[in-house]
């Protein structure tokens, strides 16, 4: 290791010790006979004092040091006197007295500071993200994500549940949204899709038998954004054999009881208020109802439950499914499917929290013969079905158990736990509400070279 302790490490008690620190120059201030370095890294702050005797050639060096420096510093830790104690630092109570520095990299000057209160544009921000992660308020909210991890990992190994990873170059599927493409170039012409979600895989998974999967999942979804969405965002996803309704909403209620408690020391009541798609809307006219002032638990969950199975699509004259088409319609109303769709209920359900719906889920159709009939009445032929799902309705043939599952959204989760009003502030590098990567400038134009490897033209829009 290049350096003995961090900038947060030291205290009184190592008074006199020699250590070697690494980090960035947060600040400078030279005094005449004195230069003070706040010096900067993941952990914390601590100052050096650079003087003219014990810094010797390294004081000239010091005084060429600038902001954003990364530096190597030698020295002696020494207890600051009572009256230039900080109390806003964990190190505040010692100084280090340099005596040798090394520039491991200077910096240019940045094109802003590096303070969490900035009036500066959220373009110039992402441009320069390598820049504005180092902000203290900005890089905290990927310790949470960190934390969420781990919590979200531990709780999930205990109930026997099995990391499992699914492809990111699959098959275009109907699921909701538009697919982003990928031409193969092996296969000219065709394209594989990113995922929207991992919903046929984990299905599939649980045909294998693997009972209790999970995946902190990338996904991909090709539509309009806004502050809670991206094109790529990530969920928590599961998924389980041999289970109802109730199950799920044990599971999930537990383990976001759990997630409070550990990183915000709420204790979230369990279990949540749980209201029908219909009462929600008559009550609150939204399948997505703020319900902290009612319920008075600054964090007000709720199930919005028995959504209709399908919705109808006036433009295009057809029902179409309200989640997606291998939800499970109520037992109860299967012999209203073809007659009367507009009154099945689903099997279906979704998690709100203060208002933003945080995840979705539901019990899957496990019958080859009832999927059928769903993509029958949304007006999916059987040419389209046996094409596009063929290895579903396949797999399912060969003893496929009753299954069900649910996803939430980490990034959405992140910005209610961080105080935060758009994901993208606990997303390491996201995309603008343009869909633009400002750091790296994507999406971009590529070689024609690379086009005809694949075989595509682009033609461009008329202007």
């Amino acid at each position: 290791m290049l350096r003995t302790h961090t900038c947060a490490e030291l205290n009184a008690a190592d008074t006199g010790k020699e250590v070697i620190l690494c980090g960035w120059v947060a600040k400078r201030r030279d005094h005449g006979k004195l230069i003070f370095i706040d010096l900067r890294d993941r952990y914390g702050v601590t100052q050096v004092t650079f003087m003219p005797k014990e810094a010797g050639e390294s004081y000239a060096k010091a005084q060429g040091l600038r902001c954003e420096f990364v530096i190597k510093v030698s020295g002696m830790v020494n207890k600051r006197p009572v009256n230039t104690i900080n109390a806003k630092l964990v190190t505040g109570e010692i100084e280090v007295l340099a005596r040798d520095v090394e520039i491991l990299n200077p910096s240019l000057t940045p094109p802003f500071e590096i303070e969490d209160e900035l009036d500066i544009s959220e373009d110039m921000r992402l441009k320069y993200r390598y820049l504005d992660l180092r902000r203290k308020k900005v890089f905290n909210n990927f310790i949470l994500r960190g934390n969420l991890y781990k919590i979200i990992r531990a709780f999930l190994d205990k109930e026997r549940f099995i990391e499992c990873e699914t492809p990111l170059l699959t098959k275009s599927t109907p699921e909701g949204a538009r697919d982003y493409l990928v031409p193969s170039r092996f296969n000219p012409g065709q394209f594989y899709a990113l995922p929207q979600s991992p919903q046929l895989f984990k299905q599939i998974l649980m045909v294998a038998g693997i009972e209790r999967y999970y995946q902190i999942a990338k996904c991909f979804r090709d539509e309009d954004l806004r502050a809670d969405r991206q094109p790529e965002f990530t969920q928590a996803d599961l998924e389980m054999s041999f289970v109802d309704e109730e199950d799920i909403y044990s599971l999930v209620e537990n383990i976001m009881q759990l997630i409070f408690k550990e990183l915000k020391g709420v204790e979230i009541k369990i279990p949540f208020k749980r209201l029908t798609f219909e009462d929600s809307k008559k009550k609150y006219n939204t399948d997505k109802p703020d319900l902290r002032k009612e319920l008075n638990t600054e964090f007000a969950f709720c199930w919005v439950v028995d959504f209709p199975l399908f919705q109808y699509n006036k433009e295009e004259k057809r029902w179409e499914s309200e989640h997606h088409p291998f939800t499970s319609p109520a037992y109860e109303d299967l012999g209203l499917l073809e007659k009367s769709p507009e009154k099945v209920k689903s099997r279906s359900y979704d998690l709100i929290l203060n208002g933003t719906e945080l995840g979705s889920g539901s019990i899957r159709i496990h019958d080859q013969k009832i999927q059928e009939r769903i993509f029958k009445i949304i007006g999916i032929n059987t040419d389209d079905t046996k094409k596009r799902f063929g290895f579903l309705l396949e797999a399912f043939l060969y003893g496929a158990p009753p299954h069900g599952g649910f996803a939430f959204g980490i990034d959405r989760l992140l910005a209610i736990l961080a105080g935060e009003e758009s994901i993208r502030e606990v997303i390491a590098f996201p995309k603008t509400s343009a869909g633009i990567c400002p750091l790296t400038n994507a999406p971009s134009d590529v070689d024609e070279k690379q086009l005809q490897e694949l075989g595509l033209e682009i033609k461009r829009r008329k202007t």
